[in-house]
């Protein structure tokens, strides 16, 4: 038996067994978000009950979704730890049901940068299966991106939006506006492992690029990395929210832009 049919079989056994959420687990909105606490205050459910409820999948009911495939959850649905790591290995997206139909609402906009750029990920997006909110521009006339950046980030703080996605000429710009709003998480990211990272480290749920910098095929694997990857374990939720605890504390008035100079270079 080859290496990998035995690490198959040793997975749908132990899960035929277990068939039950690990300690901590959990989903939340967005898609499958994971946090693997160490507490177990709680008992754990019977194996007869697990196998009875229809919102807890394990990695055997993962075995009829093809390598890369899309697997609907029914909201409040839940995968076992063993489901969760079966999935990121062969690439299977996890959508979250609502209302009736599949995938994340995203709330997209752009400047006159990123208006080109922003009209594809609209498309990505619905051809993957997501609602898309978009919130401008709609031409490539000359406008300012902090505008639209808040109102992307407004969108997903005040729970419109699952994600949102920011497309300016650097992606720099936006992140800094998105960031301003309370319950923005913005990440600029260039590649893949920082748009991965992003998600599961940080649970950034906005995502800003530099549409014109990274171009039309980078744009595309960047996007596709960030709202097919789910938030981290509870190690990485700790520390997101003493991101929180700062963004709280710093709810004040408003300072004034403060320019640094360049020190010259010593002759």
């Amino acid at each position: 038996m080859e290496p990998r049919q035995l690490q198959d079989l040793v997975r749908r056994v132990v899960a035929r067994a277990l068939r039950e959420p690990a300690a901590g687990e959990r989903a939340r909105a967005g898609g499958v978000h994971v946090a693997s606490g160490a507490s177990v205050a709680s008992p754990r459910p019977s194996a007869r009950a697990a196998a009875s409820a229809p919102d807890v999948l394990t990695a055997e009911d993962l075995a009829g979704v093809a390598d890369g495939g899309t697997l609907s959850l029914r909201p409040g649905a839940r995968l076992t730890a063993l489901a969760q790591d079966e999935a990121r290995r062969r690439g299977i997206v996890l959508r979250e049901e609502r209302g009736g139909r599949a995938g994340l609402r995203v709330a997209i906009g752009a400047d006159h940068g990123g208006f080109a750029i922003k009209r594809r990920v609209g498309e990505w997006l619905r051809a993957w299966g997501h609602a898309v909110d978009d919130l401008g521009t709609h031409d490539e006339a000359a406008v300012d991106y902090p505008d639209f950046a808040e109102a992307v980030a407004r969108a997903v703080a005040e729970g419109r939006a699952d994600l949102g996605v920011c497309v300016d000429g650097a992606g720099i710009g936006s992140a800094m506006a998105a960031n301003k709003v309370r319950g923005a998480r913005a990440a600029m990211c260039y590649d893949e492992a920082t748009a991965k990272n992003a998600r599961e480290h940080n649970f950034a749920n906005v995502l800003s690029l530099g549409g014109p910098m990274l171009g039309e095929a980078a744009c595309e694997r960047i996007l596709r990395a960030f709202v097919t990857t789910p938030e981290g374990v509870a190690r990485h939720e700790r520390r997101v929210e003493k991101i929180m605890d700062i963004e709280a504390r710093g709810a004040g008035g408003r300072l004034p832009v403060k320019r640094v100079l360049p020190t010259p270079k010593p002759t």
